[in-house]
């Protein structure tokens, strides 16, 4: 399974952006989806999950009312609604896997694509 993420660009603060992350290969629908970010020098961390059936959505506190995650799994595609963007949302956006237990930390999710920009110019 590969994952890629795209979407990214350059938006005014309070602006708002997509950014997508689609599968290849099988059994899209057995796992979560989880999208995490990084800044310039520093670990990933965590932004919002999804459920494999898209039930179950958990968010990090700081996006928590701002970004919704959702997906399509006749699409193989998740999505990450990101409106009111702030120029601390600026980072790379990671798209990622995980099946079994559920966890927020990077370590345990694999399949992790390419990822894409997102600068929120203030």
């Amino acid at each position: 399974v590969q994952l890629q993420a795209s979407g990214g660009g350059l938006v005014q603060a309070g602006g708002s952006l997509t950014l997508i992350c689609t599968a290849s290969g099988s059994y899209f629908s057995s796992y979560r989806i989880g999208w995490f970010r990084q800044y310039p020098g520093k670990e990933r961390e965590f932004v919002a999950v999804v459920s494999a059936s898209g039930g179950t959505t958990i968010y990090a506190d700081s996006v928590k009312g701002r970004f919704t995650i959702s997906r399509d799994n006749a699409k193989n595609t998740v999505y990450l609604r990101m409106n009111s963007l702030k120029a601390e949302d600026t980072a790379v956006y990671y798209c990622a896997r995980q099946w079994g237990q559920y966890s927020s930390l990077p370590a345990d999710f694999g399949s992790w694509g390419q990822g894409t920009q997102v600068t929120v110019s203030s």
